[in-house]
């Protein structure tokens, strides 16, 4: 294997996959912000909030956005990109919106660095999933209700497909709540299908909507199947924003006054409390 080396360290970069998180810009990992604060060299993502780039005014910016219908860098051109980096510079930091294990072509790039010979590191994030049920402070699971949950994406890379072939616009993933990326195009299709096939949901499913999670611009729609079916989302969407389409029994208001009801009595028992301290001897006499 060739490989073209830094001139002036004889040491090839390390390049990081950062996960920026939901949107916020203190949601971000410490360990993410420390790799800004060092970086030479930051491949950003369009979901990337401007703000967070204020973490790395040291750092050369270069915009590697992917957009659902808008113009943007293909996939082997960032790989190649990163290898480049890697021969000049010494900290190279991929800053992925999210997390970078999920759904953002991590894979594709760790092994183009892998062949390469160059070191890579992953640091987590937090997922738009797991965001969205914080600001709703609705549970994903809820005992009795949901003891699985499933990440969905209807995206696939545009170079991935050959001519003719056809995209499958719905699989039925067998979990009681299903969390949806990049879903706002199908929206209305999803629930449909839904309705028609899926054994956990019905029509009177409860649907949460989220938009821009985790940011000012955050919005949320509430309501069912039934209603997402027929379209009464597609005006709603702002299609400058990412939308997490959340459904499920547990993220309905029944669901969470049936948890409410089943807790134990609230009251706290103040025996420990009251009752005499005991000296370290008589302790462990």
């Amino acid at each position: 294997m060739t490989q073209t080396i830094n001139k002036t360290t004889n040491t090839p970069g390390k390049v990081y996959l950062v996960g920026a998180g939901p949107g916020a810009v203190d949601l971000i990992t410490v360990r993410g912000a420390k790799l800004l604060e060092k970086a030479d060299i930051v491949f950003y993502d369009a979901l990337v909030d401007p703000e967070m780039l204020e973490l790395c005014p040291q750092a050369i910016q270069v915009a590697v956005g992917k957009r659902c219908g808008k113009l943007s860098s293909a996939q082997q051109f960032i790989n190649k990109r990163l290898v480049d980096a890697a021969q000049k510079h010494q900290v190279i930091v991929r800053l992925k919106g999210g997390d970078p294990m999920l759904f953002g072509r991590a894979d594709e790039e760790i092994q183009s660095l892998k062949d390469a010979g160059i070191a890579v590191e992953v640091v987590p994030g937090i997922t738009a999933a797991l965001a969205g049920a914080a600001s709703i402070q609705q549970s994903l699971t809820l005992r009795g209700v949901s003891r699985s949950v499933a990440f969905i994406t209807l995206a696939q890379g545009t170079e991935n497909i050959t001519p003719g072939q056809a995209l499958q616009p719905l699989s039925n993933p067998n979990a009681d709540t299903l969390v949806y990326y990049m879903g706002r195009k199908d929206a209305a299709l999803i629930a449909q299908q839904l309705i028609e096939k899926s054994l956990n949901q019905n029509s009177n499913t409860p649907v949460q909507i989220l938009e821009a999670v985790s940011t000012p611009r955050e919005r949320l729609w509430t309501s069912t199947l039934e209603e997402l079916a027929a379209g009464k989302a597609d005006q709603w969407f702002d299609s400058s924003s990412p939308a997490l389409i959340m459904i499920g029994e547990a993220l309905g208001e029944k669901a969470q006054r049936a948890e409410n009801s089943e807790r134990p009595s609230s009251e706290v028992d103040n025996r420990l409390q009251d009752g005499q301290i005991l000296t370290n001897g008589r302790r462990r006499a």
